[in-house]
This record gives structure tokens, C-alpha cells and sequence, in this order.
């Protein structure tokens, strides 16, 4: 799960970047939809990092909260 935070925010990013850079070729726009998209990525990916810590933090406070069966 972990390994996957890292993965999930430089994916993000880097569609974000290329998405951008394709349209700006594409509509000769250079450089705006680049920023725009670059920026959109990057905040995608955090806010997917910000959802996986929060169910890791939801799981691990359920783990904690539940009586353990001795």
C-alpha cells in the first residue's frame, strides 16, 4: 500500500504533463495548458495521497479501538 503513495503521485504528474504538452502542440498554445495540467496532476496526486493516509489512519484507529480477543 505504501509503495504505491509514491507511484500514485509521480503517475499523476506526469499524465498531468503530458496531457498538457499534447494539447499545447496540438493548439499551438504553448505553454498554458502545460501549467494547467501540470498543476492539476500534481494536485490530483496529493489529494490521492491525502485519501490513502486518511484510510490507513481510519484503519489503524479501528485496529486499535477493537477488543482484541484473548
Amino acid at each position: 500500500m505504501y509503495s504505491s503513495m509514491g507511484l500514485e503521485l509521480g503517475l499523476s504528474v506526469v499524465v498531468g504533463f503530458l496531457i498538457g504538452s499534447w494539447l499545447d502542440e496540438w493548439l499551438d498554445t504553448k505553454p498554458w495548458f502545460l501549467l494547467v495540467f501540470g498543476v492539476s496532476g500534481i494536485i490530483a496526486g496529493y489529494r490521492s495521497i491525502f485519501r490513502l493516509v486518511k484510510r490507513v489512519q481510519a484503519d489503524s484507529d479501528q485496529e486499535h479501538d477493537s477488543p482484541s480477543s484473548s
